[in-house]
């Protein structure tokens, strides 16, 4: 339930972001929630693959900085796949993914 939860919160924040700031843009809440899923699964793989070496290497000081980045690399990554998500640049996918860190901790 919390995955789901979790889901719509980061789908929601993208959109919003998507919203707010002009460098981001989402076609549909629909696929909002596809990019969300898309990047749960992706994190939980390919940003585990990524983020276990970094952690050993900085000893764990640096988690949540480590987390931000895979993250928005992997948001960066999705943009390059998919023609719904157009993310103009790093700092907008380090901002929606601090937003989608601070939205997760909240729940």
């Amino acid at each position: 339930m919390r995955f789901v939860l979790e889901i719509l919160l980061n789908a929601g924040v993208l959109l919003g972001i998507a919203y707010l700031w002009p460098k981001v843009h989402v076609k549909s809440y629909v696929f909002a929630i596809v990019v969300a899923l898309i990047l749960g699964i992706l994190n939980a793989t390919i940003g585990f693959l990524i983020r276990v070496p970094l952690n050993f290497l900085t000893l764990g000081m640096f988690t949540f900085i480590v987390r931000m980045l895979v993250t928005a690399l992997l948001l960066k990554l999705i943009d390059k796949f998919t023609d719904d998500l157009t993310i103009d640049g790093y700092l907008p996918a380090i901002v929606i993914a601090v937003a989608m860190a601070a939205a997760s901790s909240i729940l």
